[in-house]
């Protein structure tokens, strides 16, 4: 496995990460004994960064990957996301990022995980109502008092990017970033490359879209049914460029998925993908594409193909967008 430095402050990562919230929600049921099993495998095939956030499943995420760690925590980097605030019907509340409530919400998850710190520590989005500042300076609190080792933001801006990078070093940025969800280089990944933040890239496959496996089962609980990629004319319009993902695949004897997050891989050293496996077979999968050098020709035929802003639809419903601060002008 070969690593990657998360920014110019953060620690080594292996060159994929394990995003662990399908396991415990967002797509419908899930097995958690093949859970555990991939975790595991995921461990024992040299990945040492495991994604979660505490509202995964309310908490259930972060107690799973307790479970699946125990007597390992020496071998993984645990990136936590916190401040969604859900009510009891899993419906959405807001966003609660006021220092008081970001040192209450790292008590709760150091419980969940049973480990005394947490390697990198993020807000899961802009709190409009508190200043970064004041949220980024209470992790720094918990910094200094051993419970966490880094900060890192989610979907941020490139104006809050830099606000944060002036109270305390930001390791790293996680945000969406796939073949058809290229926003941030216009001005997010510049911003980031300047400060020496690295990007932890989630949603390689936008969410199965483009990993060459989609079927248009939509499984209850699953709230891609939400999501206006997967609806409609959209989702036929999105189907038809991973025809072009696909032809690239079947000349280098390879899988869509793997071309995917191959692009992702070539796009810099400072991008770590995480990969949201469920199985051991898709963790197999997206593993492979280690092994795929991508040439400056491939990427440019894949770009050609899938250019900027060739996805029909938001990648999330106008509700959801409209907390991304990662998306305002």
């Amino acid at each position: 496995m070969h690593t990657r430095p998360l920014g110019t402050t953060g620690p080594e990562s292996s060159a994929l990460g394990l995003g662990c919230m399908g396991m415990s929600d967002a797509y419908g049921p899930a097995d958690r004994s093949e859970s555990l099993a991939t975790i595991h495998a995921a461990m024992e095939a040299g990945i040492t960064l495991i994604d979660t956030g505490d509202f995964y499943g309310m908490g259930h995420n972060e107690m799973l990957i307790a479970e699946a760690i125990a007597g390992k925590r020496d071998r993984v980097l645990l990136s936590v996301k916190f401040g969604a605030q859900r009510d009891p019907s899993n419906a959405w509340l807001g966003f609660d990022a006021r220092p008081q409530a970001v040192k209450a919400a790292l008590a709760y998850t150091l419980k969940r995980l049973n480990t005394d710190h947490i390697d990198i520590y993020r807000p899961a989005r802009l709190d409009p109502a508190v200043p970064i500042e004041d949220t980024i300076g209470a992790i720094a609190d918990m910094v200094k008092a051993g419970y966490v080792r880094h900060i890192g933001l989610s979907e941020a801006g490139p104006e809050t990017i830099r606000r944060a990078a002036a109270v305390h070093p930001i390791c790293d940025l996680q945000i969406e970033y796939s073949l058809i969800s290229r926003g941030i280089e216009d001005a997010i990944l510049p911003a980031c490359r300047a400060l020496g933040i690295g990007i932890t890239a989630y949603g390689v496959l936008s969410r199965g879209l483009i990993s060459g496996h989609w079927t248009g089962e939509v499984k209850p609980g699953d709230m891609r049914r939400l999501y206006p990629r997967f609806s409609g004319e959209n989702l036929t319009q999105n189907l038809a460029l991973v025809e072009a993902i696909r032809a690239l695949a079947d000349a280098r004897a390879a899988t869509v998925a793997q071309v995917a997050i191959a692009w992702v891989l070539a796009r810099g050293r400072d991008i770590v993908p995480l990969i949201g496996a469920r199985s051991r077979t898709r963790l197999d999968e997206a593993l492979g594409a280690l092994a795929l050098d991508l040439s400056h020709g491939e990427i440019a035929t894949l770009e050609a193909a899938i250019p900027k802003g060739a996805a029909a639809g938001q990648r999330y419903a106008a509700a959801q967008m409209a907390h991304l601060d990662s998306e305002r002008g």
